[in-house]
């Protein structure tokens, strides 16, 4: 179990963390305008909405100044009445723009974000074996869950409240330079320095806001494989070994929480500070306008709300601006996943794969997880169509990765694998794979019905295929006897069935898939004698017809097998006949013998002769 790091004990080492330069500015922002230009409709809406919206707030403004000037000062009480209904009249028309525009851009942003999960998801399925060998699914979950929900400020509120602010605060602050330029450069230099101090910031939190998010995966990554087995956790007494874990995970997160606080509290401080600033400023130089005259009393109440509307959305960009970060920081994590090759990438020069007979041949083939370190030496076989090949050999030897070659689950270095005469390498893999059956030795079982993991196969299967697939597997009976039938719900990885129970129906979802080459690893070896048997009647059915590679390590069930290939080292060392190889007295031979002894021993009490 790969675990998070920092102080997890029992033994678990962290993952290593490749920590990878953010990109620059640039190729953010690059980004961040294909997911505008996607959604520009909604959003040039609720830029009109939006534009509505604070045309109406300068209503307010200048009826104070009106007031106070013309009416109360005029004299003129006749104005009382269109001033208040002006006001009101701007107030339903930004109250009915504001929500307008929080339903468009709300949808708008959920339906970013469902693509966006959408599109993660289908290249996340579509990723080779080996990237899931390399990382933490929980981890995969995070990226589509967690990562895609912050492009909500890209293609919500967020960018059209920060366009929308800093629009407002520029119209605003022509108004303010016509009524008072010298005040208003003094407030403008405060405002500068206020902006300058977010950018900063927010430059600086971007590494965390990545930090955070990549922490928060790995925790996600550690509770999911801990859940998963909770029952190893408790069979080892691991609890408190996982809490430590978890509590070192979990403390990482919350420091880098922390710092972003930390960021929020400094610009949320300064803004306080200028907005002070500017107060004592406008009662010093305003104060002295107004009594020498050059400004009155209506102008300075109409200079000071005018201000306070510049002054609140710069203000609000600091926020919206630290929202942003956050998406970017999302978006650094989403693009280092869409940068990974799916397997059906060079998909266009590759052809459907046809109907096979089941002819499989492997020629030289060469192959290692790190390509400097080989597991397979110049393989070479050949699997007659309905043959069974049995792979045997000690562990390590390379007989998972030969049948994960055979699948497609990794490609040889040098070689090749020929199904009926043609390269796999040319071949398209969903086209193949749906040719292939897998049952191992611990299958996967769906939570959900019965029904359910069979038509995982074959979806558009008919109940009479159903049961002809579970009664070639000899699991019709125990199905038919569940609480529910085929609509028992058979729990996570099918904890509510038994071994042979499970083994019986992975057999049958094969017979229904009906494929023509066919993987069994170990399909029994963790069996009773009377689940074996039964099982092993239906591996015989399933096997009739069908190409067979088996992955074997209790000789005695590969009897029947046309050709046994004895791996060791990466090399085929012997290849044969069950009779064959035990007469030849080789490797086979030395491992059948082992194996009759430790099932004599199993047999006989200690101490006995």
């Amino acid at each position: 179990m790969r675990g998070m790091g920092g102080g997890g004990g029992g033994g678990h080492g962290g993952p290593r963390r490749e920590k990878s330069k953010p990109p620059g500015w640039g190729v953010v922002l690059r980004e961040s305008a294909v997911l505008v230009r996607q959604h520009r409709g909604r959003l040039g809406v609720g830029l009109i909405l939006l534009a509505v919206s604070r045309a109406a707030a300068l209503v307010a403004p200048a009826s104070a100044g009106w007031l106070l000037d013309h009416v109360v000062a005029g004299k003129r009480p006749d104005l009382l009445l269109p001033l208040a209904a002006a006001v009101l009249v701007a107030a339903v028309v930004q109250s009915g723009a504001g929500y307008a525009l929080s339903q468009l851009l709300g949808v708008a942003a959920q339906r970013a974000i469902h693509s966006m999960r959408l599109e993660l998801h289908w290249h996340v399925l579509r990723l080779p074996v080996a990237r899931f060998d390399a990382t933490q699914s929980g981890q995969l979950v995070s990226r589509v869950m967690n990562d895609a929900e912050g492009i909500r400020n890209l293609v919500g509120n967020g960018i059209v409240q920060l366009v929308g602010g800093l629009l407002t605060a520029g119209v605003v602050f022509v108004i303010l330079l016509w009524l008072n330029w010298q005040l208003t450069l003094a407030v403008a230099g405060l405002l500068a320095v206020f902006g300058a101090a977010t950018a900063i910031a927010l430059t600086r939190l971007r590494p965390i806001f990545r930090e955070r998010g990549q922490t928060q995966a790995e925790i996600t990554g550690r509770m999911t494989q801990v859940l998963g087995g909770i029952r190893a956790v408790k069979a080892y007494a691991a609890e408190t070994r996982e809490q430590d874990a978890f509590r070192a995970g979990a403390e990482r997160l919350f420091s880098h929480i922390r710092t972003t606080i930390t960021g929020f509290s400094v610009l949320g401080a300064l803004g306080t500070l200028v907005v002070g600033i500017s107060a004592a400023v406008l009662i010093l130089v305003g104060g002295q306008a107004l009594l020498a005259g050059t400004m009155s009393a209506g102008q300075l109440f109409t200079y000071v709300m005018y201000v306070a509307l510049m002054t609140a959305p710069v203000l609000q960009i600091a926020a919206i601006g630290t929202q942003m970060t956050e998406a970017f920081a999302g978006l650094d994590r989403i693009r280092e996943l869409r940068a990974q090759a799916t397997e059906d990438a060079d998909a266009a020069g590759r052809s459907a794969c046809p109907r096979l007979s089941g002819a499989v041949e492997l020629r030289e083939v060469v192959f290692g997880y790190n390509p400097e370190r080989p597991v397979l030496h110049g393989v070479s076989l050949r699997a007659e169509p309905g043959q069974t090949i049995a792979l045997v050999g000690p562990s390590g030897s390379g007989k998972t990765t030969l049948v994960s070659l055979i699948m497609g689950f990794h490609r040889p270095q040098s070689g090749a694998i020929l199904l009926d005469g043609a390269d796999l390498a040319g071949l398209r893999l969903d086209s193949y794979r749906r040719q292939l059956g897998v049952v191992l030795q611990d299958n996967v079982v769906f939570d959900g019905t019965v029904r359910d993991n069979l038509l995982f196969a074959r979806p558009e299967a008919t109940q009479d295929a159903l049961d002809a697939a579970a009664e070639a597997a000899a699991a019709l009976g125990f199905i038919r006897e569940l609480e529910k039938g085929w609509d028992t719900v058979v729990g996570e990885r099918g904890v509510k069935l038994s071994g042979g129970q499970r083994q019986r129906l992975a057999i049958a979802r094969a017979l229904l898939a009906d494929p023509r080459i066919l993987v069994l690893d170990e399909a029994t070896s963790a069996l009773d004698s009377e689940s074996e048997a039964e099982v092993q009647g239906a591996l015989a059915r399933l096997r009739h017809g069908r190409t067979t590679f088996v992955i074997a390590h209790r000789l005695s069930t590969i009897r029947s097998a046309d050709q046994i290939l004895v791996l060791e080292g990466g090399r085929i060392a012997e290849r044969g006949r069950h009779d064959e190889l035990l007469a030849g007295g080789g490797l086979y031979r030395r491992l059948h013998d082992r194996q009759s002894g430790l099932a004599a021993e199993l047999f006989r009490n200690p101490g006995e002769a």
